[in-house]
């Protein structure tokens, strides 16, 4: 782009408001304006060709600001002088995805990315003598994922992704991220009238020095790492502070969309690119796995010259339609893949090794280290998982050990440098009992659990989970506040949250508490009350059960107390739900103690929500579902058929009413046929569910 014209130029002449003369060069020159900050935006942040410095790009921002508060008349929600709004009040409102965001499977070795090569063949019905696998190969940033949805091209919301069905609302923050266009470029006819946008936050790694450094000069803490600088800064409740950040955004695929589709990832990227969206310049289209792996390591190799963080590649098979074929199951779509670079490693001295007590009662022992830093994190603590990982790796206090961050997050102690050990280190042994209350232990599998339901370390870690957005979502009850609480004996179980209220006079005594404080915080416990049944049952920290196991139990079983009561056959009967979820469901309601705080909790006013019924269409019939459903995770099927009083088994018997075949079925529908099971393809399920043309299991 060549010398735009000089800046500030027409502001003396048009000032005055009107639309006589002077108004309408004001609009012309707004007009010009606004395009041409617009292109800077592109020529800088999609075609890496920046025409302005930032002093001339400043420029141009004050002079479109001033006239348009000289004619408010001209003001428009796409204009660049816009990106930055009010505070938010409160909490993000919650926002819900109309295509899930599924997370990505993951791979650390070779080995991995062939297997999933190999699915893919499988899944595609391909042979060995059948043509390669087209692939894409792209960098997966470290950043925060979000989606944008523009509406007839102009940008209408910006959400984060959150559990992959229910984000928050953050568009006030994704507004001042100048990469993101608030309106589209291009001809409107070629923009969908309705489109979905995803991609990556990130920070720069200059940039994330630069906020560490302000950060350090202003006496506070320093970020981490720049994913987790990008979701602070991307969560400020006042837009002016994310916009301060300098956040960037990088789309990498595309979510709900009205109007023409497109045939492959790659023509996806194209299209954004030319949207005004900025997309991965190192995107590679691979045929084969061979390809995408040598990619992969070239892209590893330059990792440490990329200005920003990148952890992995994603694999993706190219075209749309096989795309569909594969599906998905109910976290990871089966034609995409993270295949994570190496971990780094550095050696390190283990000081001590401790024992820790998770929520849900299981010991696991912790090295902790001589401090250490590791791809930009100061490590002191890592993971030794349990007992036979300790033995089999023989780690002993005082030797030097390799210590990774695992996915480059998690740190864990890889191997002993043995060499390096000296003398003879006594071995390590896991306790007999609970470190933490004494209490008994039991041997489950590799782990040891405590038994007492009271131990403290388990209702911190409980009532900390309980107060976290997947479950009850209480804002204020965070780390600090919780062990103060415990400390003053007004929370020793978890129901004890619910009847803070009558407690409020102590509270107000505790030390930087006061009566607007609590009175907020007891007002958020009281909103939290009605609770789905789902998210109650992610509360209650049964082990195993996360946001999507949660979801399939509750609509299998909309009954809490049948719930309590089902044996381990019956819950191993819900599609979805193996021995190992059944066991521990059953193990987990057989405790006295913790029956003891569901009555309680139920006693307080907690009030759970089961999953609206949609009708008794299904009532007294038996599914089972087999194959892949191209458009619905199998537990979403499962769910729209316990909405419609049916039932979904996992074992074909003469009692089935109707055998669900997806793609790729296997001996369940040859056992079907033989006993006569009615069986229903993808279409006719749809029919009985009557979801022909919508867009949800769920209905």
């Amino acid at each position: 782009m060549g010398r735009l014209s000089p800046p500030g130029s027409v502001i003396l002449t048009t000032m005055g408001g009107g639309r006589g003369t002077a108004g309408k060069a004001a609009a012309v020159r707004i007009k010009a304006l606004r395009r041409q900050i617009g292109e800077a935006n592109r020529a800088y942040y999609v075609l890496d060709k920046p025409g302005l410095s930032d002093a001339e790009y400043d420029l141009l921002l004050r002079e479109l600001t001033a006239l348009e508060e000289a004619h408010p008349d001209l003001i428009t929600d796409d204009s660049p002088s816009r990106r930055v709004g009010a505070p938010v009040e409160g909490p993000f409102p919650s926002h819900r995805h109309e295509v899930p965001m599924l997370s990505l499977g993951n791979a650390f070795h070779e080995e991995e990315a062939r297997d999933f090569d190999a699915r893919v063949r499988r899944g595609l019905g391909l042979g060995d003598e059948d043509p390669a696998v087209e692939y894409t190969m792209e960098p997966k940033y470290d950043g925060l994922s979000a989606s944008l949805t523009y509406q007839e091209g102009l940008l209408v919301r910006g959400a984060t992704r959150g559990d992959g069905v229910t984000g928050e609302d953050v568009t006030a923050q994704i507004r001042t991220i100048r990469s993101v266009p608030l309106r589209l470029a291009g001809p409107q006819a070629a923009i969908p009238a309705r489109l979905e946008i995803r991609g990556e936050v990130i920070l720069p790694l200059a940039v994330f020095a630069a906020v560490n450094a302000d950060q350090q000069s202003h006496g506070l803490p320093l970020f981490a790492n720049a994913r987790n600088a990008a979701a602070g800064s991307l969560r400020q409740l006042d837009p002016a502070i994310t916009a301060a950040r300098r956040l960037e955004f990088i789309g990498w695929g595309i979510g709900a969309v009205s109007g023409p589709g497109f045939a492959s990832h790659a023509e996806i990227l194209t299209a954004l690119s030319g949207w005004g969206v900025p997309v991965s310049r190192d995107m590679k289209i691979c045929s084969g796995m061979d390809a995408a792996i040598a990619a992969h390591h070239d892209m590893e190799t330059a990792r440490h010259d990329l200005p920003l963080e990148v952890d992995g590649a994603v694999i993706k098979v190219n075209s749309l339609k096989l795309q569909a074929r594969l599906g998905h199951t109910s976290r990871h779509p089966r034609w995409a893949l993270a295949y994570k670079f190496a971990p780094r490693q550095m050696t390190t001295r283990v000081n001590d090794i401790v024992v820790q007590v998770g929520r849900t009662g299981v010991l696991t022992p912790v090295a902790e280290l001589e401090p250490v830093n590791i791809g930009g994190v100061t490590v002191s603590r890592a993971t030794l998982h349990n007992a036979g990982e300790i033995a089999a790796k023989d780690v002993r206090v005082g030797d030097t050990v390799f210590v990774q961050r695992a996915g480059d997050v998690i740190p864990a102690v890889v191997s002993v440098v043995s060499e390096k050990r000296k003398g003879r280190p006594r071995r390590f042994r896991m306790p007999s009992a609970c470190p933490r209350c004494a209490g008994e232990v039991e041997e489950v599998g590799a782990h040891l659990y405590c038994l007492n339901t009271s131990c403290p370390d388990q209702v911190r870690g409980r009532i900390l989970h309980l107060a976290s957005r997947q479950a009850f979502d209480i804002t204020g009850l965070g780390t600090r506040k919780v062990d103060q609480l415990m400390a003053a004996g007004l929370l020793r179980e978890f129901p004890d949250v619910f009847t803070l209220g009558e407690k409020k006079e102590e509270l107000i005594k505790l030390e930087r508490w006061e009566e607007k404080s609590a009175g907020k915080l007891l007002e958020e416990i009281e909103k939290a009350r009605t609770i789905p049944l789902e998210r109650l049952l992610v509360a209650l920290s049964i082990p195993g059960v996360g946001v999507t196991v949660a979801r399939v139990l509750a609509a299998a079983c909309p009954d809490l107390g049948a719930l309590e009561r089902a044996t381990q056959e019956e819950l191993m009967e819900i599609e979805g739900i193996g021995p190992e979820l059944a066991h521990a469901a059953v193990h987990f309601f057989a405790q006295e103690g913790n029956r003891e705080n569901m009555a309680r909790l139920l006693a307080a006013g907690v009030t759970p929500v089961p999953p609206a019924k949609l009708s008794d269409s299904l009532a007294g019939k038996t599914f089972v579902l087999t194959g892949t459903l191209p458009s619905m995770p199998r537990n979403e099927a499962g769910a729209a058929i316990s909405r419609r009083g049916g039932r979904v088994t996992s074992a074909v018997s003469a009692r089935t009413s109707y055998l669900v075949a997806g793609e790729n079925s296997g001996s369940k529908l040859a056992k079907a046929r033989k006993l006569g099971v009615e069986v229903l393809d993808e279409k006719a399920f749809r029919r009985l569910l009557d979801l022909e043309g919508k867009a949800e299991a769920g209905g």
